[in-house]
């Protein structure tokens, strides 16, 4: 018997005379066509979400606790930037354009889109066992040691193997689970608290929160956190291979990552 590859061949047979005659095995998807739309869509508002939300909050870069909060309140905390309201003080002796009016209708729209695209990504993500293949770490992977190496992995900035191409490591599967299932839900409920249509009709929502300049106060919080968490998401995609990890998201497979020379 000789050996072609993996597979075993008799010596006795006839090998088709071209490569075309070989059927090609077709490599299995990294990511679904759900996951990788909704993740573009996601990218998309979410930058259009960040924008628009600069732009909000230089109109009173001031952060109350409680129900009322303005520029005679003293606040938790401020930022040192300029507002583009003339009446908040800041310190600095001019003003910066007032965007408020398009940047909050803009910013509305990317909600509900990414709302909507969120909603549409958990529930396919539990009919189709993607969380609990995917994302669930293994019980034997929750110890400290597994823990640990993955982070020193990271902050080394190590390449992952091909094989860890084609799945989540420890880190990115509790991060993953953090940012889907904890900073998510809790941005759209303080997003929502701020809304006085929505708190008219569920005032609960915000009433638990402590007031509508406390869901301020925590979406502004939880925005950071998912910058925070987007920009060390670039960064490692970049470590682990740029080309690759978008071929992977934007087509669904992984490709080979080409060794740097």
């Amino acid at each position: 018997m000789a050996t072609l590859g993996s597979a075993q061949v008799p010596m006795g047979a006839s090998l088709p005379s071209s490569a075309s005659a070989v059927p090609a095995r077709t490599a299995p998807s990294r990511h679904s066509a759900l996951v990788r739309v909704t993740h573009w869509i996601t990218t998309l508002c979410f930058l259009a979400l960040l924008v628009t939300g600069a732009e909000i909050l230089i109109s009173h870069p001031r952060f109350y606790w409680g129900e009322a909060g303005n520029v005679l309140t003293t606040p938790l905390f401020k930022l040192p930037i300029p507002s583009s309201r003339a009446l908040v003080p800041t310190g600095y002796g001019y003003v910066l354009p007032d965007q408020n009016g398009w940047s909050r209708y803009l910013h509305f729209q990317a909600a509900w889109v990414v709302v909507s695209t969120g909603l549409l990504y958990a529930i396919s993500g539990f009919f189709t066992g993607h969380f609990r293949k995917n994302l669930l770490p293994r019980k034997a992977d929750l110890s400290w040691l597994t823990f640990s190496s993955s982070i020193a992995k990271h902050l080394r900035f190590e390449q992952p193997s091909e094989a860890e191409a084609w799945s989540y490591n420890l880190l990115q599967q509790l991060s993953y689970l953090f940012v889907i299932f904890v900073l998510f839900p809790l941005i759209i409920w303080t997003g929502l608290a701020m809304s006085p249509a929505f708190v008219s009709a569920f005032p609960a929502t915000v009433t638990v929160l402590g007031g509508q300049q406390s869901a301020r106060t925590i979406h502004f919080l939880v925005s950071l956190a998912l910058l925070l968490f987007l920009l060390i998401h670039v960064v490692m995609v970049c470590v682990a291979g740029f080309r690759s990890r978008m071929e992977a998201m934007i087509t669904g497979r992984a490709g080979k990552r080409r060794e740097r020379t």
